[in-house]
C-alpha cells in the first residue's frame, strides 16, 4: 500500500497512547490486604477471565480508531487489487503512449482502447504529486514536457495513428531521458493493449535497454496498463496490389485486396464498400460466406485524361475505423529499362532474355548490354535496374561514381561474379576467390525480397538449383539464399538506403542450372526490375512509419521539407511532421504518396502477462489489466475505508465499556422478600 502523505506515518507510535494511558491508570492505587474483602474477591474470581477479555478489547478498539484515523489522513492509494502506485512525491512521471492502430479498438461505451487509456491515466496520475510530467509517443518519439496529466486529453500527440508502435525505442527514449535529466524518483507508465507487434518480445534491443535503467542509481518503478480484449463486431480491409492498364483510349484499374470478419458471431450477407477515385464516390457490395473474402484483380474503369491518380476502399463504421480504409494511387506504367553490364555479353544472354520478356502484357520491357568502359557517360534517370557481371568498379572511378549515383537514385543493381572479381569493394561487400564444389540451396527467405513466395503463396523452385561454381563473398551483408555449406548464394547490402544484390554464381551452364530451371532466374530478375520501376514512378504506396514523407522521397528532391506536402485524402487535423504514420493521400508536386497500416499490425496475438513481466525481470515492475468498458480508477484513495474503521472501533470500545447488566434469578428475588 502506498500514501500521499507518508510523512503522517511518522505518527504511527501515538497508538501506544491507550495503552500509556492503561498502564499509568493501573498505578494510581495501592493494593492494601483487607480480610473483609477476600470473601468478595472469592465471589469474584469467576467473573475476572471476562472483565480481562473486555478491558484488552476496550484497549484494541482504542488503538485501532487512533491508527484508523492516521491512515486516512495519509490518503492511501490503491492501484486497482494491486495497490502499485508510488507513495511519497515524485521527480518526474514518464507516460509512453501506444497510438497503434489496434489501440482505437472500441468497447462497451463506444471509448476506444486509447482514449479510455488516456482518462484513466490523467484522472489517476493527477492524485500523485510530480515535478513533470512527460510524454513519449509512438509515432513521433520525443519526451515531450506536459504541465499536468490532463494534458494528456488536449495535446495532439496522441490522436490515433496508423504506424505500428514500437515499445522499445520508446523505452530507449525513456532512458535517455532519465540520464540526461537525472530525476531522483521517476514513475514510468506504459499505456498499450500488448499486441505482440508493437512490443516485439523477441527484439535484442529488451535486453539493452531493461539494463540500462537498471543500472540507474535512482529510484524507478514501471507500470504496465493492459487492456483486455474483448469481443467486437469489426470488420478490416487489407490491400493489396492496384494497377493501371490499357492503352491510352481504354484504361481501368486493376483492385487486390481482402476483408476479414474479426467476430465469429457476427451475421452479415452483404458488405457495401465504397470506392472512391479522384473524389468521385462509388458503392460496391460483396457477399462474405466466411470469415475471409479475397478479391483479386477487380476490374474498375477509368477515364483517359488522367495518366495518375488516387482512390480509397472504404468499410462501414464498425468498432475499429482504423482498419477500415485502403488507400491507394496509381499511375500509367513506364517502360521498365534494364542494363547489362559484362565482359561477356554471350555468357548474359539468358539474363538479358529473361529481362526482354515483360511478365505482365500491360508491361513494355527493354534491355541493353554494353561494357564496362561504356558506362561513364551513359543517362541512368530513366533506368529501373542494372546487372553487372564484372570485376568491381574502381574506388573513386567514374565507373563506381555513375553506379553510386545510379543507386541513390532508387535504381536496383545485382553484381554477379566475373572470372577476375577480387579486389575492390562496393557497398561494403567485396568478391572473394572462386570454388568449384558442387552445392544445393539449403534455405531462403519465403516472405520478403526477391526470392520470397508468390502473391499465392507457391514456393520458388530454389530448391532444385544445383550450383557447381561459385564465389566467395566478403563484407557487411544479409544473407537471403544460403548454399548447403553455410556460405551465401544471394545476399543484399545492409545499406538499407539503397538496393544492391550480390549473387554468387552465375548463368552459364558451367557453373550452375539456373538458366535452364529458369523460374528462379525470371523471378528474381522481375522483382528487381519491378522494385526499381516503382522508384522512377509519381505515385507510390507505403506502410505507415515514423518516418517523415520528405525522408522517404529524399532521394527525388534534395532540401524538401514536410511542409511541401499536402493531405488530400485522409482523416484531418494531423501534423504535417506526422503524415507518414496517418492513413491517407498526400501530394508534393505531381508526386502521390498513399500511406495504410503495416500487415504487421493485423496480427491479433498479444503478450502475455507473463512475457511482459519477464521483459522487466531485473526492474520495478506491475501490471494491470483492464477491460475498457470499465469506469475502475488505476489508483484510488482508500481513507474512506480507514475512516469507517475508526468508527466502527469507537463504536465499539463504546459498546464495551458500558457497565454489565445484572440479572437476578426469580429464586434470588423470592428469597430477598422473605427475609
Amino acid at each position: 500500500m502506498s500514501f500521499l502523505q507518508p510523512l503522517i506515518l511518522f505518527g504511527l507510535p501515538l497508538i501506544a497512547l491507550p495503552i500509556l494511558i492503561h498502564l499509568i491508570h493501573q498505578r494510581r492505587f495501592q493494593t492494601v490486604q483487607w480480610a473483609a474483602m477476600t470473601f468478595l474477591l472469592a465471589a469474584t474470581k469467576l467473573s475476572r477471565g471476562y472483565a480481562r477479555i473486555r478491558q484488552w478489547l476496550i484497549l484494541a478498539a482504542r488503538t485501532l480508531a487512533i491508527a484508523g484515523l492516521l491512515f486516512a489522513i495519509s490518503r492511501p492509494l490503491s492501484s486497482g487489487w494491486l495497490g502499485v502506485a508510488a507513495g511519497g512525491r515524485v521527480d518526474s512521471v514518464l507516460i509512453l503512449v501506444d497510438r497503434s492502430p489496434s489501440m482505437s479498438q472500441t468497447g462497451i461505451g463506444g471509448r476506444s482502447k486509447l482514449e479510455v487509456g488516456l482518462r484513466r491515466l490523467a484522472e489517476s496520475l493527477g492524485k500523485l504529486e510530480a515535478d513533470h510530467y512527460v510524454l513519449i509517443d509512438s509515432v513521433s518519439l520525443r519526451s515531450i514536457e506536459l504541465t499536468s496529466p490532463d494534458d494528456l486529453l488536449e495535446v495532439s500527440e496522441v490522436q490515433p495513428a496508423s504506424a505500428t508502435a514500437d515499445l522499445p525505442r520508446m523505452l530507449e527514449v525513456a532512458e535517455e531521458y532519465i540520464s540526461n535529466n537525472q530525476p531522483s524518483r521517476t514513475e514510468v507508465w506504459i499505456c498499450s493493449d500488448g499486441r505482440i507487434a508493437d512490443w516485439e518480445p523477441s527484439s535484442g534491443r529488451w535486453k539493452a535497454v531493461t539494463e540500462s535503467l537498471a543500472s540507474h542509481a535512482q529510484t524507478l518503478r514501471f507500470h504496465s496498463v493492459s487492456f483486455l480484449e474483448g469481443k467486437s463486431g469489426n470488420y478490416r480491409i487489407r490491400g493489396g496490389a492496384v494497377r493501371r492498364v490499357g492503352s491510352a483510349d481504354n484504361a481501368k484499374l486493376l483492385m487486390s485486396f481482402g476483408i476479414d470478419k474479426l467476430d465469429p458471431n457476427e451475421r452479415v450477407d452483404l458488405l457495401a464498400l465504397q470506392l472512391e477515385i479522384n473524389g468521385a464516390v462509388t458503392e460496391i457490395e460483396f457477399e462474405l460466406a466466411g470469415s475471409t473474402l479475397e478479391i483479386t484483380d477487380y476490374e474498375v474503369p477509368l477515364d483517359t485524361v488522367s495518366k495518375s491518380g488516387w482512390g480509397r476502399l472504404s468499410l462501414p463504421p464498425d468498432t475499429n475505423s482504423q482498419d477500415n480504409d485502403f488507400y491507394f494511387t496509381y499511375e500509367q506504367e513506364p517502360v521498365r529499362k534494364s542494363l547489362i553490364v559484362t565482359d561477356e555479353p554471350e555468357v548474359a544472354r539468358p539474363i538479358e532474355f529473361a529481362l526482354s520478356v515483360a511478365n505482365e502484357p500491360a508491361i513494355t520491357a527493354e534491355v541493353e548490354v554494353i561494357r564496362p568502359e561504356r558506362l561513364a557517360g551513359l543517362e541512368f534517370s530513366d533506368l529501373s535496374l542494372v546487372i553487372w557481371q564484372s570485376s568491381l568498379p574502381s574506388v573513386g572511378g567514374a565507373e563506381e561514381q555513375w553506379l553510386e549515383s545510379f543507386c541513390k537514385g532508387g535504381g536496383v543493381l545485382l553484381f554477379l561474379p566475373g572470372e577476375d572479381s577480387s579486389g575492390t569493394a562496393f557497398g561494403s561487400v567485396t568478391w572473394g576467390s572462386w570454388i568449384d564444389e558442387p552445392l544445393s540451396v539449403s534455405s531462403w527467405n519465403f516472405d520478403r525480397d526477391l526470392i520470397s513466395n508468390t502473391a499465392s503463396g507457391d514456393v520458388l523452385p530454389l530448391g532444385e538449383l544445383r550450383i557447381a561454381r561459385w564465389c566467395e563473398l566478403e563484407g557487411q551483408f544479409a544473407s537471403l539464399a544460403t548454399l548447403s555449406n553455410g556460405q551465401p548464394l544471394l545476399a543484399k547490402s545492409l545499406d538499407e538506403n539503397r538496393a544492391i544484390y550480390f549473387f554468387t554464381s552465375t548463368v552459364d551452364p558451367a557453373d550452375s542450372n539456373l538458366a535452364s530451371s529458369g523460374v528462379v532466374l525470371f523471378a528474381m530478375l522481375h522483382r528487381a526490375l519491378e522494385q526499381g520501376a516503382q522508384a522512377l514512378g509519381v505515385a507510390r504506396q507505403f506502410g505507415a512509419t515514423t518516418q517523415g514523407l520528405s525522408r522517404i522521397w529524399e532521394w527525388r528532391e534534395a532540401g524538401e521539407t514536410e511542409s511541401m506536402w499536402r493531405q488530400i485524402a485522409g482523416s484531418g487535423d494531423i501534423l504535417s511532421t506526422e503524415f507518414s504514420s496517418h492513413a491517407g493521400v498526400y501530394q508534393s508536386g505531381e508526386r502521390l504518396s498513399a500511406i495504410n497500416r503495416t500487415s504487421e499490425e493485423d496480427d491479433l496475438t498479444t503478450v502475455s502477462e507473463q512475457q511482459i513481466t519477464g521483459l522487466f525481470a531485473n526492474l520495478d515492475f506491475s501490471v494491470v489489466e483492464e477491460e475498457v468498458g470499465s469506469e475502475r480508477s488505476l489508483i484510488q484513495e482508500i481513507w474512506r475505508l480507514f475512516l469507517v474503521l475508526m468508527l466502527l472501533m469507537l463504536l465499539s470500545e463504546s459498546a464495551l465499556s458500558l457497565p454489565r447488566r445484572r440479572v437476578q434469578t426469580e429464586r434470588t428475588f423470592a428469597s430477598g422478600v422473605a427475609r
